[in-house]
């Protein structure tokens, strides 16, 4: 299953390549840092068109984890597992055991959840023979749906935005643009909607669309993203696709704000820059969703969702340090996250150099 490989990243402290035949498994587990703790992220189940971009998408998902994680102040670090496959046709007990065994043989460096593809149900099975998977079902002692915490932690984000670029952070009356009202778009909606805020919404699926117009008849629906960014908005919140921030698209933008859900919005570096000369605030990705990530490692202290909501509700005030240091500093908010970031890694990190007994 597995071809030539390009190099890998090496600030990664370890890349596993786990493959079952019989099962049908082949996944990649890639750990970015253990520096704050074990590395915790979830477990993505996709058709790759090949192991090299497997490979690069959990090389890449693994670092972002590692500063999501740092940034929110969990004790964890960064790690990602990608499973090459069509998550409708290949996923199965036997699969899904399998690679609960390939987790259980790193002995808690990597702890695993759910990602695209996978879903609590499967994490159930994965920990029929791991010790390290979070993100179950409430039937299991889980917490289920990591998408609601997601979404409230953007809502704060898209909050401590708006008052750091009009004063305060009411959204009631402001016009807020929604590309994608999936699972974490469609809780957004109704943050904003209670609020009092005008929003707009697009996404491939007429069904999604069909249900946010059931719930809130107010909300309008536009043709495509295209379309929506071209409208006149005040912030708009990609919650789909990544790369979603990308050479087109930018130029095109009215909002003052982009807040959204969506992973890896910036479609290549450089971009977090071309926004700052356009005046558009943009709430770091990783930071404003990291609401699922603190839902899932919550759990495993013995989830509590009004601990875990508590904590996720602090993105409010930590997104308005990041906004305060890339004023401080003139630098993209973007870069300013980064830098807190890695400066937690480096400061707390290094504690696990001083010797404790037994250890």
């Amino acid at each position: 299953m597995f071809g030539e490989l390009g190099a890998a990243d090496t600030r990664h402290e370890q890349v596993v390549f786990c493959q079952d035949p019989d099962s049908g498994l082949a996944a990649i587990i890639a750990i970015y840092s253990t520096a704050l703790g074990p590395a915790l992220g979830g477990t993505r189940f996709y058709p790759y068109p090949s192991t090299e971009a497997a490979l690069a998408d959990a090389l890449r998902l693994s670092r972002a984890m590692a500063y999501k994680n740092a940034l929110v102040g969990l004790d964890h670090g960064g790690g990602k597992a990608v499973i090459i496959g069509d998550p409708t046709r290949d996923k199965s007990e036997a699969l899904l055991r399998a690679y609960g065994r390939f987790v259980q043989s790193l002995g808690g460096r990597y702890v695993t959840a759910c990602d695209v593809g996978t879903f609590p149900p499967d994490m159930d099975l994965v920990a029929r023979e791991c010790a390290f998977a979070t993100g179950r079902s409430p039937e299991h002692g889980g917490a289920g749906d990591s998408s609601i915490l997601t979404a409230w932690g953007v809502y704060q984000g898209m909050r401590a935005s708006a008052e750091h670029a009009w004063g305060g952070p009411s959204l009631a009356g402001r016009r807020v643009g929604i590309a994608g009202v999936g699972k974490v778009g469609r809780h957004l909606v109704e943050h904003l909607s209670a609020e009092g805020a005008d929003i707009l919404v697009t996404d491939v699926s007429g069904h999604a669309l069909a249900l946010v117009q059931a719930a809130h008849p107010d909300v309008r629906v536009v043709a495509d993203t295209e379309m929506l960014i071209r409208s006149d908005l005040d912030i708009y919140a990609p919650c789909a696709l990544g790369g979603a921030l990308d050479d087109d698209t930018v130029p095109a933008l009215t909002a003052r704000i982009v807040c959204g859900g969506a992973n890896n919005q910036l479609a290549h570096p450089g971009v977090e820059k071309v926004l700052q000369d356009r005046g558009v605030l943009y709430a770091p990705d990783y930071l404003v969703n990291a609401g699922g990530v603190i839902q899932v490692a919550d759990e495993l202290e013995g989830f509590s969702f009004e601990r875990a909501k508590a904590r996720a509700s602090g993105i409010f005030e930590t997104t308005k340090r990041v906004f305060a240091l890339a004023e401080a500093e003139g630098v993209p908010p973007a870069v300013a996250a980064d830098r807190l970031a890695e400066a937690r890694m480096s400061q707390v990190g290094r504690l696990r150099g001083i010797l404790l007994p037994g250890t």
